[in-house]
């Protein structure tokens, strides 16, 4: 695995479906390091900046990762003044760990977490969340436990506790009454180490509208060529939260829906958002797919996100 994303063509790949405003090249590059949590060596692109205003952490979902985010939002939003930070967590992208096998999706939520609060202890500036596909409800599940978070931007909100929101972001959805308890039961015994296809078992076809795109991010085994365990999807299709969503009073919401989302339209976004009692926005981003590449949906993601922060700053 490459220490750097200079050495990995993927996302290189990938950029030039994007239009040229969105590019990284060497004059605009993150600065990348690697944060130690537990026995994870955790890739962050970061986009150093002491006089921010604000603190963005953007985190990927299951078919996408840190440099992904960077691309579509990350770099961006330092461009307008903000610090970022994009991670690769565990599974994904040049983050390292002891075994993939023994990767759990509530890892995810206490590295986040922990991360937040890092940040939090360097000094006061207000701390906002983005996360994307399984990132949003990631972004969530860290703010439903940590104080610091001000403010959560989603790109979907799936909260598999909600039988259409299983089968609308399965791959086989009509067997997913059997596929999941099926899953549940081998969680608990040898098997649970066994890793499969994320495309095998999720709409990974619908990642984004760009048949380039999708081609390229299929064939990188950092983002949506990846495989993980038997025990992360368990993990993460039947994640306990703290507490019910309607208690939850952090911090305000904004959902960014692309408006061509072939895998995940607002439809499975709403069972969240009818139980959110902080101050929620729902915006859509024109012409755009899951992971967007179109105009105007990546400008619009930037100035949505940047008008929410700003908004929120003095909260």
């Amino acid at each position: 695995m490459p220490q750097s994303y200079q050495q990995q063509a993927a996302w290189q790949q990938l950029q030039q479906r994007l239009p040229l405003k969105f590019r990284i090249n060497d004059q605009n590059k993150p600065h990348e390091y690697y944060w130690s949590w537990n026995d994870y060596r955790v890739h962050v692109d970061a986009y150093p900046n002491t006089k921010a205003p604000a603190k963005v952490i953007l985190l990927h979902g299951v078919g996408t990762n840190g440099r992904q985010m960077s691309l579509i939002l990350g770099r961006p939003l330092a461009q307008k003044g903000y610090e970022t930070f994009a991670l690769d967590l565990p599974g994904y992208g040049l983050t390292q760990y002891p075994s993939k096998k023994e990767i759990r999706y509530d890892h995810w939520v206490k590295l986040v977490n922990d991360f937040v609060n890092e940040q939090a202890q360097k000094d006061d500036r207000p701390i906002f969340l983005y996360g994307l596909s399984a990132g949003g409800m990631l972004t969530l599940h860290v703010a439903m436990q940590n104080q610091h978070v001000d403010g959560i931007i989603g790109m979907t909100f799936l909260d598999q506790e909600f039988k259409d929101v299983q089968k609308g972001t399965m791959r086989f959805s009509a067997l997913s009454p059997v596929l999941l308890p099926s899953m549940k039961a081998v969680a608990h015994t040898p098997l649970k180490q066994i890793t499969l296809p994320m495309s095998l078992v999720s709409k990974m076809s619908k990642l984004t509208n760009d048949p380039e795109a999708l081609r390229i991010m299929l064939a990188d085994k950092t983002s949506a060529g990846n495989s993980m365990s038997v025990e992360f999807l368990n993990s993460y299709m039947h994640y306990q939260k703290p507490y019910p969503l309607t208690q939850f009073n952090q911090a305000p919401v904004l959902l960014t829906q692309p408006e061509k989302d072939q895998w995940t339209p607002l439809k499975l976004s709403q069972p969240v958002l009818k139980q959110l009692k902080v101050p929620y926005r729902v915006m859509s981003l024109q012409n755009g797919g899951h992971y967007p590449v179109e105009q105007p949906a990546l400008d619009q993601l930037v100035k949505y996100s940047d008008q929410f922060i700003r908004e929120n700053l003095k909260r």
